[in-house]
Parts: structure tokens; sequence; C-alpha cells
């Protein structure tokens, strides 16, 4: 499919109070139009931020659009990816009838996320695998066992590839915290520990995981994941294998 024949791609974000985290979004949208000029992409939010995701996809319909797939902007398949979202999207089913609307995977797990957390250190300074030093995973939090367990999956598979460990550390949802994450891996031996913000976008839960980072002294901070390429690849891969396999259906 090309042109406008192709679904259009919804961007699904969770949503906060804090503008950075739309700026974020909107960077990450921005970047993943410039890979394919062809493609319409809108932005959504599930919570907290305009526009919702059902306006948009009312937009959508009163546009005359037929096709959308919804790409969830969530790093675990949790709560948000799990209920949230499909809720919305059967309550659009029902409203616009004319609009087929299907949803893509979250996009983790996913060694391109490893690679862009990779891409994030190295900016701060950090040579992935360097056996001297300890990484603190930061993520939000989830209170979800199969979503928790891949973030864990995630970091035990990360500290084979030569780090001295990686602990993971949640800002929600009942820890363990930074300062516990970071006093574990110095306990296995680690000469330095910096923190990998396993988030999307600025926000109030990432503020936390920096906040305590510093306060456990930690020796270097990696930013947000926000528009790196290995993201925005991402992204257009988790839509393009929901319009491959409609397209073969």
């Amino acid at each position: 499919m090309s042109g406008r024949y192709q679904p259009v791609l919804v961007a699904v974000a969770h949503g906060s109070r804090d503008p950075r985290h739309a700026q974020t979004v909107a960077e990450l949208a921005a970047a993943a139009r410039s890979r394919n000029t062809n493609l319409q992409i809108e932005i959504a939010y599930l919570d907290l931020s305009e526009p919702r995701l059902p306006d948009v996809l009312r937009q959508l319909d009163a546009a005359g659009v037929r096709q959308a797939t919804a790409v969830p902007l969530l790093l675990a398949p949790a709560y948000h990816a799990k209920t949230d979202l499909p809720r919305a999207l059967r309550r659009a089913r029902h409203d616009h009838p004319r609009l087929e609307v299907t949803a893509a995977r979250a996009l983790g797990p996913s060694p391109a996320l490893v690679r862009a957390l990779e891409r994030r250190l190295r900016e701060a300074g950090i040579w992935p695998g360097d056996p001297s030093i300890g990484i603190v995973l930061g993520a939000a939090g989830t209170s979800d066992p199969s979503a928790r367990r891949q973030i864990e999956q995630l970091a035990a598979g990360w500290a084979s590839t030569g780090w001295a460990g990686v602990a993971c550390a949640y800002a929600s949802a009942g820890g363990p915290d930074v300062a516990a994450a970071a006093t574990d891996l110095r306990r296995q031996g680690a000469d330095r520990v910096v923190l990998a913000p396993y988030v999307l976008a600025p926000g109030i839960l990432p503020d936390r995981l920096f906040t305590g980072a510093r306060a456990a002294r930690l020796d270097a901070l990696a930013p947000v994941l926000g528009a790196a390429p290995e993201v925005v690849s991402l992204i257009i891969q988790r839509y393009e294998e929901i319009t491959l396999l409609t397209a073969s259906a």
C-alpha cells in the first residue's frame, strides 16, 4: 500500500501534565514523518493530555479516513496497553463503524530499545559494556507482573553484554528505587553506577528517577530515550507489522 491508501498511523501516548512530555511525543512523530513523507501520522493521548484518542479517531472518521493503526508509545505491555487502549478502540469501533482501527504491539520489549539506551549512555560519556560500570535501569513502574518481568528480563540480557551488572529501579509501584538498585550494584563490585532511564519522555515519574539518582550520587545520568533513531524506527516497524499482516489477509 502506498500514498493515500496507507492506513493512518495514530501514535498513542499515555499523556502527562508536564509539557515536556507532549513536546517529546511531537518530536517522535515529526521524526517518523521524515522517514515516510507519504504516511499520515497523528498523535493521541490516553489521559492527561490533548488530543485524546476518541477525539482523534472521530476527526479521522469525519475526514473520510477508513483505516487507522494505533501504535502505543509504551515500553511495556502493561495496564495501558492491555486495558486502556483496547477499551478505547472497542468504543471507537462502535461509534465509528466505517473506520477500521487496528492496534499494534507496544514498543517494548525490543533489542532496538537496548540500542537506544546505549545511544543515550554514550551521550552521557558511558561506553556500552564497560565491565567497571553498573547500570540502574530506571523505569516508571508497573504493577503488572508480566510487564515487570519483561523489564527484568531486558536487564538480565543487557547485563550479559559486559556491564558489571544491570539492576532495575522503579519510580512507582513499589520499587526498588534508584538508591536500592545502586547499592545492590556497588555490592556486586561496580566501580561506577549510572542511570539509564527506560522512559520515552520527561515527566513526573522520570523526574523522580533523576532525583533519586542525584541523591544516591550516581556517577552519570543518561537522558530519556526521546526521539532516538532506534525508537523512531521501532514505531514504524510496529505500524508495518500490522499493515503488512492486514494486506496479506
